[in-house]
């Protein structure tokens, strides 16, 4: 596999609502850069993203998944996330190693609860953003209202980049105000003709051009006075615009796209590659005694642990972004937060399962490795020669209370073992045993966060578990428990009061 440099890795997490498409998108982004040669879908469940038994289940993402792919000399590094508030550990972890977030809207709906929410993260943050309104080949698209709806919520920055010519159906082309261009895509999408913009589109795209330009002098004095002198901007001097304004959380750009149909998507990555900023140009990460560590090539090797999975059969898995040097096969690193020695026996570069062995990953790379044993999420490993911590991500509090306890009292002493597991892989889920209450609590976002932990208990660690509400010591119920759908096999859901809880 190629090793790509800091000026040509991007790394991008795809958020946005339930159902807006991102997993699909990353699917075609895989297939267009032909890292798969076949295209698979949520319905058939053999999207490389999502590829968890309990995501082919539920028919949504739970997980994170980190992909990549090679697109014009470029690596962009993908992680697909889920657009559930539930998962919102799934959401924050990516965010905070991605350069930029591409946030996806359904095109039938405009901008949604799910979308708000993770919006807060977002501007939290401050990442470049990219907003893509999908599935305009959908008989109810209505690009105009998505579009309203998108100023509505994140205001005037938020400037087209494309619109559509024929949303719905028949949607097969895009005016792209960047390049002044159409593209013209064939009945089952991918390399688009590129045309002149109709006469009859040429004075909207004009205008929408204009205000285009504005935005992007907006951003530095030396366009703002090119733009006075000649009354315009030329293509590069509109990315350089463009990129200035992503880079301080000041403009939005707004692109077209059809995940599912192939339009879009490659023009998406191209700006991604030649417009949206890398890792070297953003921020400075600061450590806890709030000193910035710099990005840097030449420096020592430094990695920030963001994410952390269980596989049955596998053991860990250590996802990380390597914020200095390089990172090799083979490299012992300290770990600040345990203070022990990790060797990097395994380095991986990840497509959903399929693990691509690498021997080295560059500063502004993102990887994986396996078995660190004193390793887990929010730790930071250097260079024996230096010592630092990087603040860590700060996970939402949990918002649900569950007595949780195992059927078989042989299990008793493994069911800890299995929480802390859990608790390693989605830090927003915690759990404490409560010595007034003699309860083992279990605390959680939501009832499908529950749901999901339950099915992975089960299904995964092999553990018969019931949950029940928690009681304070004089025996009164300390809050009302939650009435829960009751996952089966048919997927039939019915109402029952956790007391009564189970999966069959």
């Amino acid at each position: 596999m190629q090793v790509f440099d800091e000026k040509h890795i991007r790394n991008i997490v795809l958020v946005g609502g339930a159902k807006s498409g991102k997993t699909t998108l990353a699917e075609t982004m895989l297939f267009e850069a032909k890292v798969i040669n076949r295209r698979g879908s949520v319905e058939q469940k053999n999207t490389v993203s999502d590829f968890h038994e309990l995501e082919h289940e539920r028919g949504i993402s739970v997980y994170a998944t980190p992909l990549h792919t090679e697109w014009r000399d470029y690596k962009i590094n993908i992680i697909d996330t889920p657009g559930l508030d539930d998962f919102i550990g799934e959401i924050i972890a990516p965010l905070r190693v991605a350069d930029t977030a591409v946030m996806l809207f359904n095109a039938q709906h405009g901008v949604e609860v799910g979308t708000e929410l993770v919006w807060q993260h977002v501007d939290r943050y401050r990442k470049p953003v990219i907003f893509a309104i999908n599935q305009l080949d959908h008989p109810k698209a209505d690009f105009e209202m998505t579009y309203n709806s998108i100023r509505d919520h994140f205001g005037s920055n938020a400037v087209l980049m494309q619109y559509p010519l024929n949303p719905g159906e028949g949607f097969n082309a895009i005016i792209d105000l960047l390049k002044m261009v159409m593209y013209k895509y064939p009945a089952d999408g991918g390399k688009p003709e590129k045309l002149p913009i109709p006469e009859n589109e040429l004075q909207t795209a004009n205008e929408l051009h204009n205000i285009l330009v504005e935005k992007a002098a907006e951003n530095d004095e030396s366009l703002m006075e090119l733009y006075f002198e000649k009354g315009n901007l030329d293509e590069d001097e509109l990315k350089k615009g463009l990129h200035i304004g992503m880079l301080h959380h000041e403009l939005f750009p707004v692109m077209c796209i059809s995940a599912l149909k192939n339009m879009g998507s490659g023009r998406l990555m191209g700006f991604i590659d030649n417009v949206a900023p890398g890792s070297n140009e953003l921020k400075p990460e600061i450590s806890e005694d709030g000193t910035e560590v710099n990005f840097s090539v030449t420096g020592p090797a430094i990695i920030f642990v963001y994410r952390t999975e269980h596989e049955a059969n596998l053991g860990k898995l250590t996802y990380f972004k390597v914020l200095s040097g390089e990172l090799k096969k083979g490299m012992q690193l300290k770990n600040s937060n345990t203070h022990t020695v990790e060797t990097i026996n395994q380095l991986y570069v990840m497509d959903g399962h399929n693990r691509n062995p690498v021997d080295v990953l560059k500063a502004g790379d993102i990887g994986a490795t396996l078995k660190l044993k004193n390793t887990d999420t929010n730790h930071t490993l250097h260079a024996l020669t230096s010592e630092l911590k990087i603040t860590p991500i700060d996970f939402p509090k949990p918002r649900m209370t569950v007595v949780i306890k195992a059927n078989n009292k042989k299990d008793d002493e493994r069911l800890g073992e299995v929480l802390k597991k859990i608790h390693e892989q989605d830090p927003t889920i915690e759990y404490e045993q409560s010595r007034e209450l003699k309860q083992l609590l279990l605390h959680c976002q939501g009832e499908l966060h529950l749901i999901t932990t339950k099915w992975t208990m089960e299904k995964v660690y092999g553990m018969d578990i019931s949950f029940d509400k928690p009681k304070s010591h004089t025996g009164k119920p300390l809050q009302e428990p939650p009435t829960l759908p009751i996952v089966t096999k048919n997927k039939v859901a019915v109402q029952g009061s956790l007391e009564k809880y189970t999966c069959v």
